[in-house]
């Protein structure tokens, strides 16, 4: 099977998922970050509060105590960490003349510079890149690596590199479309292929080998 027909396939059934929700390049950041280990709801309520309290750029984030972002923040769990790393991330873009002048390295060094960044892993370097900065990377996690194993995609372990490597090995580099996998790939595997798969409403079934025996 094709990564374009499983992709066709997804977006037939569940539709346009039009990720990520926010309202700027840098509140896609502060989401990245926040969303590490925890669920959307929570991260929405902790920028609901950075909102409320108008610190939702970098230079306020940077001149905040970090017991005040702590508890802005507090809602999304692991405060302690998300607020060093959100710190760097800040300092960063902020040495870097701006969210804007950061975007405006290529991909590759963009991504090596956000990795640079102790905190920052390659799914939320990545998460960055395409829905912030809008260049076109794709993300990887553990929902991707579930279904692919599933349907005979990917044999092994997990293997960020590697499953990525494969992805973007068969799909041409488009944002939109990177965008929209692998937020249906998330969907997918949230309603239907769950650790616990419910085959019995899934679209993918003539393609699943691991139909009814997961």
């Amino acid at each position: 099977m094709q990564l374009e027909e499983l992709y066709r396939r997804l977006l037939r059934f569940y539709g346009p998922q039009n990720w990520w929700p926010a309202d700027t390049p840098f509140e896609v950041v502060v989401g990245a970050i926040l969303t590490q280990n925890t669920a959307w709801k929570n991260v929405e309520k902790a920028i609901a509060n950075l909102k409320r309290e108008g610190v939702l750029d970098p230079e306020t984030m940077l001149r905040m105590s970090d017991d005040a972002l702590r508890e802005l923040i507090r809602p999304a769990g692991f405060y302690n960490q998300k607020t060093r790393r959100l710190k760097a991330v800040c300092r960063l873009i902020v040495d870097s003349g701006g969210v804007e002048e950061l975007f405006k390295l290529p991909v590759d060094v963009l991504r090596g510079t956000l990795l640079s960044v102790k905190g920052i892993g390659p799914e939320t370097a990545d998460a960055i890149i395409l829905y912030a900065a809008g260049k076109p990377t794709f993300v990887i996690d553990r929902y991707t690596h579930r279904l692919f194993v599933r349907l005979g995609l990917w044999r092994g372990g997990y293997n960020y590199e590697g499953i990525k490597a494969f992805v973007e090995g068969q799909l041409e580099p488009s944002v939109d479309t990177y965008r929209e996998f692998h937020a249906l790939i998330d969907e997918h595997a949230k309603r239907t292929c769950r650790k616990t798969p419910l085959c019995i409403s899934c679209p993918l079934t003539d393609l699943c080998p691991k139909h009814g025996v997961c």
